[in-house]
C-alpha cells in the first residue's frame, strides 16, 4: 500500500459539560491511503460525524480535540492557525455534506460559487474558471451544464444538488475528500450515480475519500477497507471483503444480521437490543459488553485494545490467543 496520505492517532475529541467533559471521539486510529476509499460506519452517536469534522477542522464548539495528532500528507494539521487550515481545506481536502441545501448559498447560482472556489484556491481568470467549472458539473452528472450553472439551489432536486455539492467539493482539486453520507437523501439510482462519481475521482485522480455512511451496502460496493465506530471508539477496522464476510467483532455482526437478504424467509430481523451509552455513561470495560451477546466476566472490567484478526484489528476480548474462538 502506498505511503497513508491521512494519519488520524490516537485522536480524542471532547465537548465540555457541566458534569465534566463528554468524550465523543476517544483513542481513534486510522490512515487513509491515496486513491483509496476508507468507509466508517455504525449507529447515530457513535461519533463518525465528529470524527470527519475534526479531520477538516469543522468541530462545532464548544467541541474541542484534546488529545492525539490528524497528519495530512505527513505533516500535522490539526495545531494550524486558523486561515492556514482556511486555505489547506479548500485547496487540499474537500467536504461533502449530509444536506446539499446547508452548503450551498440559496443567494448565489451554483456556477458562480463554484467558480469563486476554484479562484480562491486555483491561479485562474473567470472565463477559464467559468469552463472548468461547467466541466465539472458535467462529470459528476449534471445534465445541461452549461444551461444550469447560471441556475440558483432552490432550481435543482435534491439528487441534483448534491451533485452540485460534489462540485463544490472538488472545485479545487483537493488529494482528499471527507464525504459525511453523501447519499443518504437520494434515491437508489442516483446514490449509484453519485457513488460512482466518487469511485472515477479515486481511480482517474488519487484522491483518498474518507467516506462516512451507515449504509453497509455504500460500503460493500464502494471501499476497500471499513472502520466501525461504536461509542466514539474503533472497534474494527479492515478490509472490507473481510470485514463483512465474517465480521469479528459481535457489534459488526449484529450490525450485519440487521441487513435485509433476498436469501432465505425471515419474519423479523434480528435486532442489537439496548441502546448506544451516552458519551458521560460509558460502562467500565468495553462500551458494547452491556449489549452484547459473547460478552464474558473480563468485558466488563477491561477495556480491549485494538488486536489483530488478520488482515483486520478487532478491539474484542474474543481475540486474545487464551480467549475462546
Amino acid at each position: 500500500m502506498a505511503e497513508p496520505l491521512l494519519q488520524v492517532q490516537d485522536l480524542r475529541v471532547e465537548f465540555p459539560a457541566r458534569r465534566g467533559p463528554r468524550v465523543a471521539v476517544d483513542a481513534v486510529s486510522f490512515d487513509i491511503a491515496p486513491g483509496e476509499v476508507l468507509g466508517v460506519v455504525g449507529e447515530s452517536g457513535a461519533g463518525k460525524s465528529v470524527t470527519g469534522a475534526a479531520v477538516i477542522g469543522l468541530l462545532d464548539a464548544p467541541g474541542r480535540i484534546t488529545a492525539g495528532r490528524i497528519l495530512f500528507d505527513g505533516r500535522r494539521i490539526d495545531d494550524l492557525p486558523r486561515a492556514e487550515l482556511r486555505r489547506l481545506r479548500g485547496r487540499q481536502i474537500g467536504s461533502i455534506f449530509q444536506d446539499p441545501l446547508t452548503a450551498l448559498n440559496p443567494l448565489f447560482t451554483v456556477g458562480d460559487q463554484i467558480v469563486e472556489t476554484m479562484r480562491a484556491h486555483l491561479p485562474l481568470g473567470r472565463r477559464e474558471a467559468r469552463q472548468r467549472a461547467i466541466d465539472l458539473l458535467a462529470a459528476t452528472g449534471v445534465p445541461s451544464a452549461a444551461q444550469r450553472f447560471d441556475q440558483y439551489p432552490h432550481q435543482f432536486s435534491g439528487g441534483m444538488r448534491q451533485r452540485v455539492v460534489i462540485a463544490l467539493a472538488l472545485a479545487g482539486e483537493p488529494r482528499l475528500v471527507v464525504a459525511d453520507e453523501p447519499t443518504t437523501a437520494l434515491d437508489v439510482s442516483t446514490q449509484a450515480q453519485v457513488l460512482a462519481v466518487l469511485r472515477r475521482l479515486c481511480r482517474d485522480h488519487g484522491t483518498a475519500v474518507m467516506l462516512i455512511t451507515h449504509d453497509l451496502g455504500v460500503v460493500a460496493e464502494t471501499c476497500g477497507r471499513v472502520a466501525v465506530m461504536y461509542a466514539g471508539r474503533l472497534v474494527e477496522i479492515g478490509p472490507v471483503a473481510e470485514v463483512l464476510d465474517a465480521p469479528a467483532h459481535p457489534y459488526t455482526r449484529g450490525l450485519l444480521d440487521a441487513v435485509p437478504t433476498l436469501a432465505g424467509e425471515r419474519e423479523r430481523l434480528p435486532q442489537i437490543e439496548g441502546t448506544m451509552p451516552a458519551p458521560d455513561a460509558l460502562p467500565a470495560g468495553c462500551a458494547f459488553h452491556p449489549r452484547c451477546p459473547r460478552r464474558m466476566a473480563r468485558c466488563s472490567v477491561e477495556r480491549p485494545p485494538l488486536l489483530a484478526a488478520g488482515e483486520r484489528r478487532v478491539a474484542c476480548w474474543l481475540h486474545v490467543p487464551e480467549g475462546p474462538a
